[in-house]
């Protein structure tokens, strides 16, 4: 569920982006050539940055956990029987007699010390453990799908009804995604919708007002 949304959350901001950075070139009285370009351009440049982005945050995430188990391992080394009385307390912590605390964090560390500590203590498993390069091609795959909804729409209408068009399909998309992220996440599916479609039509709005006061008719 969380690489789901991840992945939903990705296809919303290649959609936002794109088609808030075409509306904006198309205010200027750009070309249509002109238009496709910048699109394509916003489509590379944001799924590379959203890899980077995603790669920078995850690795950082790793290393973290990393370093939390090599401190983990030299305290179980150093002091096991301090170690077995903090995993019998989330034990009993979770519920569990003392007796029979002490009997499961006893076992499990004679059969595998650092993975229960690992998980039951660090909250660190196999997984949820962080995979930077995993993390950055799913981030940089659905910006670029979500990316692709408003240049495909570009590539096949008329310049006329290019603006109302790429809005409008835009936050038909949007407000499709917006739902699914609050379905999964387990929030009110019209909030949702409702949000992510007025902060994405102020982003197209914004734009398409600096487009038109700063284009000029090429």
């Amino acid at each position: 569920m969380g690489w789901l949304r991840a992945a939903v959350l990705g296809a919303n901001d290649g959609i936002v982006s794109t088609s808030s950075l075409i509306l904006g070139v198309a205010a200027s009285h750009a070309t249509l050539s002109t238009i496709l370009i910048a699109g394509v351009a916003g489509l590379v440049s944001g799924a590379i940055s959203m890899a980077a982005g995603e790669y920078i945050s995850v690795q950082s995430q790793a290393d973290t956990e990393e370093a939390a188990l090599k401190l983990e391992s030299r305290e179980l080394k150093d002091d096991p029987e301090s170690e077995l009385q903090e995993l019998t307390e989330i034990y009993v912590g979770r519920g569990l007699e003392l007796p029979l605390a002490g009997q499961v964090a006893k076992q499990l560390m004679e059969h595998d010390a650092l993975q229960a500590h690992a998980r039951d203590e660090l909250g660190i498993t196999e997984t949820l453990s962080a995979r930077p390069l995993q993390a950055a091609f799913a981030s940089a795959c659905s910006f670029a799908i979500g990316a692709l909804l408003p240049l495909l729409v570009t590539t096949i209408v008329p310049m006329t009804y290019l603006f109302a068009l790429i809005a409008g399909t835009s936050l038909i998309f949007l407000a499709f995604l917006g739902g699914i992220a609050a379905h999964i996440g387990g929030a009110d599916i019209k909030k949702g919708i409702l949000r992510v479609t007025f902060w994405s039509a102020l982003a197209m709005g914004a734009t398409s007002i600096i487009g038109s006061l700063f284009g000029t008719v090429l």
